[in-house]
């Protein structure tokens, strides 16, 4: 889903108020805003946040309303359940019920907890919101950091043999001197390629930027980005067979289902390593199982999969040099308050106009 071309048309409102300049797109908008400004906006939340970054929101967004959902999740990525309140909202902070969304007029602007948006990634959803001028936002730029974190830990772990001699440790304790410093890689001038480069890639991109490694990125408009080799789907197979380190960060929609699969592993540089952080539909298990065990992958790390929870049984914990994390590449100690701090300050650029981060619609 993109932003529309359209919505830069539109035909702007704008007035004053002591001194500050203040664009609204939809006249109806700007009437309950400027003119009423007796009547808070409504906002509607069903995130259930810890109670210090809960008391943030509800002062950080006066004078207006947090109305909290009795329908509350933790989770971001549990989708959300229809709600009554939802009918009286202005914006609507979590994850809101996509075809109630749709049928709320009220709503101005959907702002979600999540990086990923595969639920409202839909033609009649995008319809309704661009007929009533409403944004769409996610939360990319709070994710993107643990994610990129993430990716270069296991790249270090893999590299430096943490994992094997942890493995050592909790078995016979043998004293492996040669063997680990010989099998040790250093990431400085190896290959990466990036499938995808959204928010997580670019991260990643940065933090690979002192180990000078060489960089390319699929995506679907090839132009340039510093430090980073942006390359089109029919490069791929080339480029792939060059790179140390595949790393996915793609999201959910129907192209790229099981994009990983037997043929593109099959293009993958012998003993390559392999990395998902994006989502474990865009993966074909099965062929990657067989890749590891035909040795064509030395490793593959994998935070996301499917289905989540993993059934203990799942031939992917037993496979050769699979290295797996419960969908945690994102977390980290301060999220909810992250997540509220990335609503206001969007919550103030929304009021006056201006542009919000990680939009969407």
């Amino acid at each position: 889903m993109r932003a529309s071309p359209g919505a830069a048309r539109l035909r702007p409102y704008v007035c004053l108020i002591k001194g500050t300049r203040i664009l609204f797109l939809d006249p109806e908008f700007f009437l309950r805003i400027v003119v009423g400004m007796a009547s808070p906006l409504n906002i509607w939340c069903n995130a259930k946040f810890a109670e210090p970054a809960e008391r943030l929101l509800v002062e950080g967004v006066q004078p207006h309303r947090v109305v909290f959902s009795a329908q509350a999740s933790a989770s971001v990525l549990t989708p959300g359940q229809i709600d009554p309140a939802l009918a009286q909202a202005d914006i609507a902070f979590g994850q809101p019920p996509v075809e109630q969304a749709m049928a709320c007029d009220r709503l101005r602007w959907i702002t979600l907890t999540s990086a990923g948006f595969t639920n409202y990634d839909r033609e009649d959803f995008r319809e309704a919101m661009l007929r009533r001028r409403a944004a769409l936002t996610n939360a990319s730029s709070v994710f993107a950091e643990p994610c990129a974190q993430h990716v270069l830990a296991m790249m270090l772990a893999l590299g430096r043999q943490l994992l094997p001699s942890h493995q050592t440790q909790l078995t016979d304790r043998a004293w492996l001197f040669s063997e680990r410093r010989a099998q040790s890689r250093l990431l400085n001038g190896q290959t990466v390629l990036l499938l995808g480069f959204g928010a997580i890639g670019r991260r990643v991109a940065e933090l690979l930027a002192p180990f000078h490694v060489k960089l390319y990125a699929v995506r679907r408009k090839a132009y340039s980005e510093p430090g980073v080799h942006i390359i089109s789907e029919e490069r791929l197979s080339s480029v792939i067979a060059e790179a140390d380190h595949v790393v996915n960060v793609l999201p959910d929609n129907p192209t790229t289902r099981n994009y990983v699969n037997a043929r593109r592993l099959s293009w993958c540089k012998p003993g390559a390593h392999f990395y998902n952080v994006g989502r474990g539909t865009t993966v074909d298990q099965h062929a990657l199982i067989e890749a590891l065990a035909s040795g064509r992958l030395g490793a593959a790390y994998l935070d996301v999969m499917m289905p989540e929870p993993l059934p203990p049984s799942d031939r992917l914990w037993y496979a050769p040099n699979c290295f797996i994390t419960p969908h945690s590449a994102g977390g980290r100690h301060d999220q909810d308050e992250a997540l509220v701090r990335h609503f206001t300050k969007n919550l103030a650029a929304f009021l006056s106009g201006e542009a919000m981060a990680d939009r969407v619609l």
